[in-house]
């Protein structure tokens, strides 16, 4: 039996099927039972929108082909109130309903259309329905509206694609604006923006001045993904006012205005040519000056700090004035009747500008008083007048023997004169030369004399030359100047059998070794490390501190053998990347280089470490370890911690990244700082690498809960400048991230906390605290193990025990034939440079040990020391029997 279903349901706008009468009934062969079942009531006529009167998944199976799509239903969106159509084509196909939601449509909701495809003889079937909003939103399942298509044919049943239908819209309010800035030259600026909630989510894009900003051809602007703009160097040209522009199909949203400013902070130029001395004689003034042009402030960027102008004095020539040399012996009587003498201008020699000599530098005269005839020939004639004549000529002759006389003995006179004035003036007569000077001490310091390190200090003279006449405790001498922050000091009093000063969680140490003081002596001494603003970085700016500075003492210490001082650093250690130094505080307080520490030098010693400094050093004084990046891969390490707490107002709350030195005495002083203000340490500090690349730092906060916590403009993204954080020089640099909860009863915060440097390296900060005032915990501090321990005196301060130290000195200071001396024991401890320095001590194994003990103080593990004997001893096994001082046997 047959069944004829009514299929001229087709909408107004169908085409006509080619298949004329026929195509208005489908014929379903073997349908039977499911007829049989509509005459006896038990289904209902046509098709059903239940899922209990549903049509069957398949039919009775015919010779034929099954149906397959042609077009399937789109995802579609519903604007404002207009319905939108579902589409669906299938071949071969007797039927095509939709289901929506699981349930049938009903047949009179379908617009269909069926017709021959031409190049395959396959029926085609369209069908096609309408879904308005109200039927989107009566539906409340746990997904989103939903429609797919079912096609018959005589082989079976095909389903299509699901298709979803959902209400377009796109709100208001941007859930973040992008917030103005002013950002320096070269800086990085990134613009946040969160468009506002929409279906479909809507596209972002950026106008600049109300014209669209295009990231594909300019490499320095980055649109992310997550809508953020980021330029990677600021120009002047990025000034601008910057929009968010949201679109999706329903409507575009413009966010508030941003303005950017990208300022430049003035530069100096090179300093001028030093002028002229403006005094033409004696103390004046030399002038240079330079411009703040280099480039000149815009956009209101900072004027050049310091000077515009620098002075100096200066001590002009005076000038010297010419004088006249005693006149020479008078020359013979000359034919002519005349006789000369010559004088120079040489008595001095005019110099510098001086006027020359006034007058004639030659002189002639008569030589005969006058007994010459008129053609210059001697008169002969023997007259009675004669011998009147030649008496007169006598008279004249013991004048000139007088004059000659006199002449030689003044010339004698001025000549032991001026040679006692070359050798014999008092030098406290100089200040009728100096003029207007200021006088100097000219009595300088020995140098072989260590202690004297400030003029300032006058020597003790109650003490004779032995330390055996000094007293049980001398005097402590005056400290250095008071800090301005809380001093960080230590004292201890040691004597013969030395110690160890160590300033608590701050990596500093100093190691006073045995028998570095006189027996029957003592000494108080201290270690202070400054807190005041850091000068041992040079003017230029190219050095940066890279441990505190540190000051031991007394200054009239008296050391038979130098300390180890201990100082930690921040420095990734790299001959090739820095070049690292030691400087000392002169008595001006002045810093001057002591030593590079790929130097050799016999006036102190350096061994640096990863994260340490070690110093052998003779004289106290301050010390401080500068480095000078050579190229830009030089780094340095970071610490980074976040804190928080609680803010004025209950529902507020505080996140603080600091970012220091990765130093212990940097880093105390942000847990100093954040015990101070009740703060709670979030996350264990981590290192980062900061390279001397000029790319900043920033610190930016992630994953924020949005419907519980919101954040404060401008605190999501934040920027320290590369100079900022490469010239911290020890101090704190922090940012603060400000938070507010919704409701109270919000208790728990998450969230992630990014620091990195611009195309370097990034850490992660990962935060999960309760806010809760009762659940606070106080600060996890971490210190050294010795973090109470200051001083320690004796033997228990030492790790290697002074009987074992004694054998190693007596077997390695004495030199042997076979090489087993004190330049090997320095090889087998790594310690193989600069061995001059320790061949110029008294014992050159206690100095070697005494660098170790302060390179190993902390772990306290002699093993390596063992292993270095053992081998030694393994080196010289064909030798004889050992000696009985022979260190080995302490260790094995």
């Amino acid at each position: 039996m047959t069944l004829l279903m009514a299929a001229d349901e087709r909408g107004p706008h169908q085409d006509p099927s080619p298949t004329g009468s026929l195509s208005q009934y489908c014929l379903i062969d073997f349908a039977l039972p499911y007829w049989q079942s509509v005459k006896s009531g038990t289904a209902k006529t046509g098709l059903f929108r239940t899922s209990s009167d549903a049509l069957p998944d398949s039919l009775p199976s015919v010779p034929g082909t099954l149906p397959h799509f042609l077009q399937e239903p789109q995802d579609a969106y519903i604007i404002k109130s207009n319905p939108i159509k579902l589409r669906c084509r299938a071949a071969p196909a007797l039927q095509i309903f939709f289901k929506c939601n699981g349930e049938w449509v009903h047949q009179n909701e379908h617009v269909s259309r069926e017709y021959l495809d031409e190049g395959t003889g396959l029926k085609i079937r369209e069908v096609m329905i309408n879904v308005s909003r109200q039927q989107v939103e009566d539906f409340h399942g746990p997904e989103d509206y939903w429609c797919l298509c079912v096609a018959w044919s005589h082989l079976g049943t095909s389903k299509s694609r699901k298709a979803t239908v959902r209400i377009a819209y796109l709100r208001k309010n941007f859930e973040q604006d992008p917030q103005g800035k002013e950002v320096p030259i070269k800086g990085m600026i990134v613009l946040h923006c969160r468009p506002p909630e929409g279906v479909p989510v809507a596209g972002v894009e950026w106008l600049k001045n109300e014209e669209l900003v295009n990231s594909v051809n300019d490499d320095n602007i980055d649109t992310r993904a997550d809508h953020n703009l980021i330029i990677n160097e600021a120009r002047l040209s990025d000034s601008g006012n910057y929009t968010c522009l949201a679109t999706n199909i329903v409507a575009k949203r413009r966010s508030s205005t941003a303005t950017v400013v990208v300022y430049v902070n003035g530069g100096w130029s090179l300093w001028t040519e030093w002028s002229s001395c403006n005094a033409r004689c004696g103390r004046g003034v030399q002038k240079r000056s330079r411009t703040c042009t280099n480039p000149a402030p815009l956009n209101g960027g900072a004027f050049c700090e310091g000077m515009s102008m620098q002075k100096i004095t200066c001590n002009a020539v005076c000038p010297v004035d010419g004088g006249w040399e005693e006149w020479s012996e008078w020359t013979a009587c000359g034919s002519e009747c005349e006789r000369q003498r010559r004088r120079e201008c040489v008595a001095p020699a005019p110099r510098h500008g001086g006027k020359a000599c006034d007058g004639a530098g030659q002189a002639t005269e008569n030589c005969t008083g006058g007994l010459c005839t008129q053609n210059r020939k001697l008169l002969h004639d023997v007259e009675p007048q004669s011998m009147e004549g030649t008496n007169d000529v006598a008279l004249y002759s013991g004048l000139a023997a007088g004059v000659i006389a006199v002449a030689v003995l003044v010339v004698a006179v001025t000549l032991y004169r001026k040679n006692q004035s070359d050798y014999g003036v008092d030098v406290i007569d100089s200040s009728a030369l100096t003029g207007g000077f200021q006088s100097f001490n000219f009595k300088t310091t020995r140098q072989g004399n260590p202690l004297l390190l400030n003029s300032s200090i006058q020597p003790d003279l109650t003490h004779g030359g032995g330390p055996q006449e000094e007293p049980a405790h001398p005097p402590p001498p005056r400290p250095p100047a008071t800090p301005a922050k809380t001093e960080l000091k230590t004292v201890g009093i040691f004597g013969n059998l030395g110690g160890r000063l160590v300033v608590p969680n701050t990596g500093v140490s100093l190691l006073v070794p045995h028998g570095a003081i006189a027996e029957d002596t003592s000494w108080e001494m201290y270690m202070i490390i400054n807190q005041e603003e850091n000068s041992a970085q040079t003017d230029e700016g190219c050095e940066i501190l890279l441990g505190p500075e540190v000051t031991y003492g007394p200054p009239g210490l008296s050391l038979s053998c130098p300390v180890a001082m201990t100082i930690a650093h921040c420095a990734e250690v790299n001959g090739e990347n820095w070049n690292i130094r030691l400087k000392r505080k002169t008595h001006d307080n002045k810093w001057e280089e002591v030593m590079s520490v790929e130097d050799e030098t016999t006036s102190c010693y350096c061994l640096m470490d990863s994260h340490s400094c070690h110093l052998l050093l003779d004289q106290p004084g301050s010390y401080a370890l500068v480095g000078e990046p050579l190229t830009e891969v030089a780094v340095k390490r970071l610490k980074l911690a976040a804190f928080g707490s609680m803010g004025a107002n209950f529902m507020e709350y505080s996140l603080r990244v600091y970012c220091v030195d990765n130093t212990p005495h940097a880093f105390q002083e942000v847990v100093t700082t954040e015990t101070g203000r009740g703060g709670q340490l979030l996350e264990e500090p981590k290192t980062l690498l900061f390279k001397g690349t000029t790319f900043s730092l920033q610190v930016s906060i992630q994953d924020v809960p949005q419907f519980l916590w919101n954040i404060k403009p401008f605190t999501t993204c934040q920027e320290f400048s590369f100079s900022q954080v490469w010239c911290s020089n020890q101090q704190p640099l922090h940012c603060a991230f400000s938070l507010e909860r919704y409701s109270p009863a919000t208790t728990q915060l998450s969230c992630k906390i990014s620091v990195r440097q611009v195309k370097g390296h990034e850490q992660i900060l990962q935060v999960y605290t309760s806010v809760a005032e009762c659940e606070k915990e106080s600060i996890p501090f971490f210190t050294q193990a010795d973090c109470t321990v200051t001083s320690q005196t004796g033997p228990k301060a030492f790790k290697i025990p002074f009987s074992i130290r004694q054998r190693i000195c007596a077997t390695f200071d004495t030199a042997n034939a076979k090489g087993k001396d004190w330049q090997l024991l320095a090889q087998k401890l790594h310690i193989e440079r600069n061995l001059s320095y320790f061949a110029k001590q008294r014992s050159p194994s206690a100095v070697i040990l005494n660098l170790w003990e302060s390179q190993h103080q902390d772990n306290g593990d002699l093993d390596s020391l063992a292993s270095a004997l053992e081998e030694i001893g393994r080196i010289h096994s064909k030798s004889p029997a050992k000696s009985p001082e022979d260190p080995n046997s302490d260790f094995t």
